[in-house]
């Protein structure tokens, strides 16, 4: 779960930090990512924690649906001569529309 800590001063954005769940296997960090599900029209699923090594492909679960990653993005700015991590966004696809658009892209090649 995310949870927002504090305000930076230059820009009134929220510091996003992950909370360390006690069930959580094998140390691993999680990150805040912003979630766009985006099959038209895009839905913003809100900011949620996931491993920092999250790929295309692997499969979440959200608020009991599962989504498949179609993409990971992180954007930097520049802010004082050095870049610093700005955000971290996934877009991602439920499963059966993934898997669809799979087989779509499939047959074109063939065709």
């Amino acid at each position: 779960m995310a949870t927002i800590s504090s305000f930076s001063t230059l820009r009134k954005t929220p510091q996003i930090q992950c909370r360390k769940k006690e069930k959580e296997r094998g140390g691993q960090n999680n990150y805040p990512y912003k979630v766009i599900e985006i099959t038209p029209p895009p839905k913003n699923l809100g900011i949620r924690c996931f491993p920092s090594n999250l790929q295309c492909g692997e499969s979440v679960t959200i608020e009991g649906r599962t989504y498949t990653v179609s993409s990971v993005t992180h954007r930097y700015q520049l802010r004082k001569g050095k870049y610093e991590p700005s955000e971290k966004r996934l877009d991602v696809l439920s499963t059966g529309r993934y898997i669809v658009n799979l087989y779509l892209e499939n047959l074109l090649q063939q065709s």
